[in-house]
């Protein structure tokens, strides 16, 4: 599609709605994302201007580009968008909720060099309460354990073996037993994408007795939930969970469990995603209805399955994440402003009218984060920027919506346009003039900019 220009500025890419409001007291619009195309079938409740329609069905055929996986996270951030890193600390103590991408980019850290620093890989698991060096170099320091009984010296007949228990790695297991992590992988037969699980034994010691494999050993806790999982056929997964110890759990073998829901060792999973079990009754009983994160119908309008369903999966993945609060996201918005060139009161104006400054916030249009950027907005952000964005991310989120304001306002004829075009699209309102609903909304973002002064 096509808009038109004005003489100050040529961009790349085409005008688009950026976003969807997020307030009650403002009603959603047309995203105007392209001139009337072949409309959706009638799912709304009331009628739905063609170009909403058009925009609706854009977002439903690009729905494999919405889901965005928690592994395309960035792993590094910019220097000059950390206005609120802490001075970095030669080791940090795990809490929970922590990954070590996140660790890193608190502190203003390459990912790979944390994880080389402490002898990890990107499918380590971590646990709370274990330590790891964020500057300096050699081995991580080892969680806070009881120290261990010395390992048996190379003469002896048979090796000593470790049992894994909840939380634990090779790395750690390697580094209290005193030896090396490629001599536990020579003895056990096991590499560094190898997956361990409560229960199994590990050899710690050379020797000829290696243990062989075994099934999962049972959890200690009272277990009568594995007959119910096997009667539903489905697990949820929870905080803290692992595809090896959900195996453990209800008794079956990792590489069945995997096979069965199509993953891989390295498929990384989050809170409130569904399992099929193996073996499981081939009619298994419908699992109880639950509410989703997003719903899929705002305001009259009633969004696609396919963009509802995008929707909930980056609320997940959000929700499983730790985010800034709100106060350390009133920073970052301000101080990214400056750095680009956009007045710090209108891009708060804009943050708060969107989301509050809540990075966790998804709408039923799948626009995500602080400044509610949907994904095909976040790809022409990119390009405005010239890199590419992560709006899962919470600094990319906020650089995202930021270039997009920038644009509008050096492209639009006066203020209230450019505002409006971040709500209905600059093409929308080039075409049809603001909504009512769009007034509102500009009303809204000037008196709020006045407050953010």
């Amino acid at each position: 599609m096509t808009t038109p220009r004005s003489p100050k500025k040529t961009t790349s890419m085409p005008i688009i709605a950026a976003t969807t409001a997020a307030l009650p007291a403002v009603m959603l619009s047309s995203l105007a994302l392209a001139p009337a195309a072949t409309a959706l079938p009638a799912v709304q409740t009331q009628k739905i201007p063609a170009s909403l329609a058009a925009a609706m069905q854009a977002q439903a055929s690009a729905v494999s580009a919405n889901v965005i996986p928690a592994s395309a996270v960035a792993a590094t951030i910019p220097a000059a968008m950390q206005p609120m890193a802490p001075a970095t600390p030669a080791t940090y103590t795990i809490v929970r909720g922590d990954t070590i991408s996140g660790i890193a980019a608190r502190y203003g850290l390459n990912t790979n060099t944390v994880l080389q620093l402490n002898g990890l890989s990107a499918n380590t698991i971590i646990y709370p309460g274990q330590q790891i060096k964020l500057s300096g170099s050699g081995t991580a320091p080892s969680a806070p354990a009881p120290a261990p009984s010395p390992a048996p010296s190379p003469s002896s007949s048979s090796a000593a073996s470790y049992t894994v228990k909840s939380g634990d790695t090779l790395s750690g297991i390697a580094a209290r037993h005193g030896v090396a992590l490629s001599d536990v992988f020579t003895w056990n037969g096991l590499n560094g994408g190898s997956i361990i699980y409560p229960g199994q034994k590990i050899k710690v010691g050379p020797g000829t007795n290696a243990p062989a494999p075994s099934a999962p050993a049972p959890a200690p806790a009272p277990a009568p939930a594995a007959p119910a999982l096997a009667n539903t056929g489905s697990y949820t997964i929870k905080s803290g969970d692992t595809l090896g110890g959900i195996a453990s759990r209800i008794g079956v073998s990792l590489s069945s469990l995997l096979s069965a829901n199509k993953l891989s060792m390295s498929t990384i999973i989050y809170p409130g995603q569904k399992l099929a079990i193996p073996g499981a009754s081939a009619a298994p009983a419908p699992a109880p209805v639950s509410t989703p994160l997003v719903p899929s119908t705002f305001l009259g309008y009633t969004y696609p399955d396919a963009v509802v369903s995008s929707a909930n999966a980056n609320k997940a993945l959000l929700n499983a994440s730790p985010v800034p609060s709100t106060a350390q996201m009133k920073a970052i918005v301000a101080d990214t402003a400056r750095r680009m060139g956009v007045d710090p009161s209108l891009a708060m104006a804009f943050a708060y009218q969107e989301s509050g400054f809540n990075q966790r916030a998804v709408s039923p249009a799948n626009a995500i984060g602080t400044m509610q950027v949907i994904p095909s907005s976040g790809e022409w952000a990119s390009q405005l920027v010239g890199r590419k964005l992560n709006i899962l991310d919470p600094y990319d989120n906020v650089t995202a919506g930021i270039a997009i304001i920038r644009t509008l306002v050096n492209t639009s004829k006066d203020l209230n346009t450019a505002i409006a075009g971040y709500y209905q699209g600059q093409y929308s309102v080039s075409k049809h003039g603001m909504y009512d609903d769009t007034k509102a909304y500009v009303a809204s973002i000037l008196a709020l900019k006045k407050n953010f002064s």
